[in-house]
């Protein structure tokens, strides 16, 4: 009777996509629409910053085809607006998309992708990408939303690119309209929901202390790169705190087996 009245799972467990239940294609390309326009309007952002940092047209265009992950390129024209070496930007705009390492080995089990296209969806592997492949409740979904989004913000977070960084001279001052902050803003709209344990959220905290308080002494792009160190500190931490308990929990139980 169990068996009758359980919920069938297709394709395996409750974490591979076809599972859950059908979500209409076309919900799917809307949801993935909603992100790829409104993010990748914010390339124009990116054309402008980098413009003004100093950097060239195809210098500019290249980053955005190549890298093609808005924090990091935020960060690595911010540093060497703010008279950073080279080199640090680099080092600080590499291990700020790392992360992106870890979302390709968790969407290639979901997308479970041909050998051969894995390598162009790998630089479609991003924080928007991965926001709305991960929710969704089959693999047909998840393939939708990944490339729908994917085309969508490739294609229009390059266009701006190039619109930007042609107009950035119109805009005049471009420190003074604060688009620098338009993409890492997005990119926490994103992130901040999935902080739901406390550790992440406080692993979190740690890190945006550690970049505010060292702005000042280190410098540009050295911040990121040693607010990394807060998730071990974190881990360190509740380690030993965990160990405590455990101790504690120890020797209650020791003390009432004596009692008796």
């Amino acid at each position: 009777m169990a068996e009758q009245t359980a919920p069938p799972q297709r394709n395996g467990g409750p974490d591979t996509p076809g599972a859950g239940t059908e979500k209409p294609d076309a919900a799917v390309v809307r949801d993935a629409l909603g992100v790829g326009v409104a993010v990748g309007l914010s390339g124009f952002a990116f054309g402008v910053t980098s413009a003004g940092s100093g950097l060239t047209l195809l210098q500019t265009c290249a980053l955005s085809l190549l890298v093609f992950t808005g924090a990091s390129q935020f960060a690595l024209v911010g540093a060497l607006a703010a008279g950073g070496n080279p080199y640090t930007a680099a080092a600080g705009a590499f291990f700020l998309g790392i992360r992106n390492a870890f979302y390709g080995l968790r969407l290639s089990q979901l997308l479970a992708l041909p050998r051969a296209l894995r390598p162009l969806a790998a630089q479609w592997v991003i924080d928007e990408t991965t926001a709305v492949t991960l929710p969704q409740p089959t693999r047909r979904a998840a393939r939708i939303g990944f490339t729908v989004t994917g085309l969508t913000l490739y294609a229009l977070w390059n266009l701006t690119t190039l619109v930007g960084a042609l107009g950035a001279e119109a805009l005049g001052d471009t420190d003074a309209w604060g688009l620098d902050a338009a993409s890492p803003a997005v990119f926490l709209a994103l992130l901040a929901p999935m902080l739901k344990s406390t550790t992440e959220r406080v692993t979190a905290g740690l890190a945006v202390l550690l970049v505010l308080g060292l702005l000042p002494v280190l410098p540009a792009g050295a911040p990121v790169l040693v607010s990394a160190l807060a998730a071990p500190v974190v881990l360190v931490l509740k380690g030993r705190r965990g160990s405590g308990t455990e101790k504690t929990v120890t020797e209650g139980t020791t003390h009432t087996k004596g009692s008796r």
